[in-house]
């Protein structure tokens, strides 16, 4: 693809060497984003946030991602506090917000909102997620770190083993990046979820004629033996028509350390989109894995950063130019990676 000035709107845009670029990019961020350097390469730019849905990791790293090359995030959050409250169409928003913006991130709950968006946008804007659709850019972030953990395993992205479990149905994370692994050579996926929210069809159809292997299951031990990385998902109990038809689901794929022990390989990947649910009842992820070291679930949200600030770099054009605004950080920055 064209990345420069372009919207990043679903998966379907990316070619494989689209992804091998971004990647690239995203490696040479990691003095900036680990405080090793500073850059102001976006000086003067200016990052329009627009989430309409609750956000914690997406729409921080966003406005993190920009910050740290230099540039500048007017936040909104929620429709209450814009004209979308009033009436105002998607259109007119679009056309006005990115009067004063360069870039436009973008958070809604209802599919293909995003795309209404883009078309009345003056500028480049990327989805932060519509509704039970995709997210892109939190498959990027993924597949970074899918990458990054197998790396140290010496390890490729093909011929990856992965189990995806949970909320299948209505998890948009695991739509974007089932779309991803597409690109790829003879992945093998496990699907492991209750039958009502199991992944749709036309994804999986579209993964076996990537000709990678897919297997559907409802037993969550069946589904995560001899693979590389366990990929777990939150209940989206927002997408439900109400918390008492969530609650049948609850707490039904629950790993912890011991189901991992019993099951896992020893090097078996622990991922997560976050947020975890660690009310009693639910705990998909439990406390018990924290000192797990194949927990990645935090290296992984780290990752998104790098993510996000490669593709505001490449599209908005500013690449070439990223070490030439860099200087030398003048605060305490010791971190543990």
């Amino acid at each position: 693809m064209h990345f420069q000035g372009s919207h990043i709107l679903n998966i379907g845009q990316f070619e494989r060497s689209d992804v091998d670029q971004l990647f690239a990019v995203a490696d040479a961020m990691r003095p900036y984003a680990h405080r090793d350097k500073v850059t102001r390469v976006l000086d003067g730019a200016i990052l329009g946030s627009m989430f309409f849905e609750a956000s914690t990791r997406t729409r921080i790293s966003f406005g993190s991602a920009f910050n740290l090359l230099g540039g500048q995030v007017r936040e909104t959050t929620g429709f209450e506090s814009t004209a979308i409250a009033k009436g105002e169409s998607l259109y007119d928003t679009a056309r006005v917000l990115s009067g004063y913006s360069d870039v436009i991130v973008m958070r809604h709950p209802a599919e293909g909102s995003v795309a209404e968006f883009a078309a009345g946008s003056r500028v480049p804007v990327i989805n932060g997620g519509d509704g039970a659709n995709e997210h892109p850019t939190q498959a990027l972030l993924d597949l970074f770190t899918i990458r990054s953990e197998l790396h140290s395993r010496k390890r490729e992205i093909d011929d990856l083993r992965i189990a995806m479990v949970g909320d299948l149905r209505y998890g948009r994370t695991v739509h974007s990046l089932s779309r991803l692994l597409s690109l790829y050579k003879n992945v093998e996926i496990r699907l492991v979820s209750p039958t009502e929210l199991r992944m749709p069809g036309d994804i999986v159809e579209a993964l076996r004629s990537s000709g990678h292997k897919v297997i559907e299951t409802e037993v969550l031990e069946e589904g995560i033996a001899g693979v590389d990385i366990v990929y777990s998902t939150r209940l989206q109990e927002e997408r439900f028509a109400s918390p008492a038809d969530a609650d049948l689901y609850r707490g039904r794929f629950r790993l912890n350390q011991s189901v991992y022990t019993a099951n896992c390989e020893p090097n078996t990947v622990i991922m997560h989109p976050l947020p975890r649910d660690s009310r009693e009842g639910a705990r998909e992820l439990d406390d018990d894995l924290n000192d797990n070291p194949n927990l990645a679930i935090f290296r992984q949200s780290d990752n998104g950063v790098l993510v996000r600030m490669a593709l505001f770099a490449i599209i908005l054009d500013v690449v070439d130019q990223v070490s030439a605004h860099a200087s030398k950080v003048n605060w305490y920055t010791e971190r543990r990676f």
